[in-house]
């Protein structure tokens, strides 16, 4: 122990939780029909098949760094710096936004829980497209670990990330 971690204490950051995106379950990434999210090919991945509201919500206090022009996914910038995506189903940029309605917008500080999307799942499935909802943490090298709970029901009350800062 240094001279200074006596005197002022060894601080060492706090880890970073993160909750749900929206109500449904957390399922096992292997069940994700497209590699780019079932590969972790973006970064460490969780995947949640919806409940029935249709909303995702904001997993942590940040900021919106892209609400897409489809709605279908946005990427947020938690106060940690931790980039996250979320992607609602699985190639519903084909949908052109048909079925999605943006709640946020670019650079918009959002608070945990605040809801970001609405998306219809009937409009979805009427595609003939999953509705699963992939959540990527895109820039895992700047933190310790990333580790994602196990599959199980959540809802957006439900802490479902735990990032480790790095070290001092």
């Amino acid at each position: 122990m240094g001279f200074f971690d006596k005197l002022f204490g060894n601080k060492q950051p706090a880890n970073i939780t993160l909750k749900a995106p929206l109500n449904g379950e957390l399922i096992p990434i292997q069940e994700i029909p497209d590699p780019t999210f079932s590969e972790c090919v973006l970064g460490p991945t969780a995947c949640f098949k919806p409940g029935t509201d249709g909303t995702v919500y904001a997993p942590c206090d940040g900021v919106i760094t892209q609400i897409f022009k489809t709605a279908h996914a946005v990427t947020i910038t938690s106060k940690d710096k931790v980039e996250i995506l979320i992607h609602v189903g699985i190639n519903t940029v084909d949908l052109k936004g048909e079925g999605f309605e943006a709640l946020v917008k670019d650079d918009e500080e959002v608070k945990a829980g605040q809801p970001l999307i609405k998306f219809d799942q009937e409009v979805i499935a009427r595609a003939g497209l999953s509705n699963l909802v992939p959540m990527v943490i895109c820039n895992p090298t700047d933190f310790q670990s990333v580790e994602f709970t196990t599959p199980r029901a959540v809802t957006t009350n439900d802490d479902i990330c735990t990032i480790i800062p790095q070290s001092n």
